[in-house]
């Protein structure tokens, strides 16, 4: 990423306007919608969820983090830095649940990276293109899962949002014919794009067809974690569940609200208006708790552990410093 020259467009304004709109009619969806709930539904649907599914959920969720590893594992080897994956998958693993949890994910996953990544010599602004760079696996990803969920479940989908089984195909079919359409572009040449005063490479044409792959994967895994928490007997196929699950978190991406809260609990509800609300809310606070609150304390447990250590390594090698100087000076 180098910058460029050029003021924001005058119309920069409208994408802020936009997210706070959206959240704000998420909010007031979802107000309604918990003003019909009863809360003896939800202690239910928590007591319903046993040791096993809790269990399962949690392979899921130590494989969603696991594969979202490989986001920045990609990214570095599209800028041509070689990290250890050990301090790569913790930079991946603290920045994204961290992010998840406080939203931004420009900021406070590129923040977490720098702190973690700058030691070894990784510049802002390869910092800034890593994070750009795992940010545009994470939309493949998501884009493909809607894309072949729209096509593949169209009549299921059709019963949930109302449109006709070949409108929902042609949906599906025109978000896949734009990530097709990606890949041919980046495949003609490199291509670069500029983000604001910034340019950025864009990855190649096989490196694209990963993050997809890997995209797809980690979409899939994480809306396994709501798939095997969901009370039994709802019927909700998994194909229907992951389609919705991408288009719940790309809108939750674009309130910016923090981990989408509000944004993708009324997109869901929303979605699966005929379920008992009671069960479907029971689950995803429980998602919420496996995905985004567990992940979040243990980010900053390593985190803190982190620069425990960093302290301690400071502190002895200024002690043996002192030491050397006093020797010298004795001598």
């Amino acid at each position: 990423m180098t910058p460029t020259p050029g003021p924001r467009g005058r119309w920069a304004w409208i994408g802020t306007a936009a997210s706070v709109l959206l959240f704000v009619i998420s909010a007031v969806v979802l107000w309604r919608i918990m003003a019909e709930v009863k809360l003896s539904d939800v202690r239910d649907a928590f007591a319903r969820a046993d040791l096993e599914s809790l269990a399962i959920a949690a392979g899921f969720v130590t494989l969603s983090y696991t594969l979202l590893t490989g986001y920045d594992a990609l990214a570095l080897r599209q800028l041509k830095l070689r990290i250890p994956y050990r301090v790569t998958a913790l930079g991946s693993f603290t920045s994204y649940a961290i992010s998840f949890t406080l939203g931004f994910p420009l900021v406070t996953a590129a923040t977490v990276r720098y702190w973690i990544y700058a030691p070894l010599g990784v510049s802002a602004g390869k910092v800034a293109s890593l994070t750009t760079i795992a940010g545009l696996t994470f939309l493949l990803g998501m884009g493909t899962v809607v894309g072949l969920g729209l096509v593949w479940q169209a009549p299921a989908i059709a019963d949930i949002n109302n449109l006709a089984v070949f409108v929902n195909r042609w949906i599906g079919a025109a978000v896949l014919a734009l990530i097709v359409g990606y890949l041919a572009w980046v495949a003609v040449k490199r291509r670069a794009v500029r983000v604001q005063r910034w340019r950025l490479e864009l990855p190649s044409f096989k490196l694209s067809l990963g993050q997809i792959v890997l995209g797809a994967a980690e979409v899939c895994c994480a809306s396994a974690v709501l798939y095997v928490l969901m009370p039994p007997g709802y019927g909700v196929e998994f194909q229907t569940l992951a389609a919705i699950y991408a288009f719940a978190c790309i809108l939750g991406m674009v309130s910016h609200a923090p981990g989408g809260l509000g944004v993708f609990e009324s997109t869901m509800l929303l979605a699966f208006w005929r379920l008992p609300y009671g069960g479907m809310i029971g689950a995803l606070l429980l998602f919420r708790i496996c995905y985004y609150l567990v992940p979040f304390v243990v980010a900053l447990a390593l985190l803190g552990a982190m620069e425990i250590v960093r302290r301690v390594k400071a502190f002895r090698a200024d002690d043996g410093e002192d030491e050397d100087e006093i020797e010298v000076g004795s001598g």
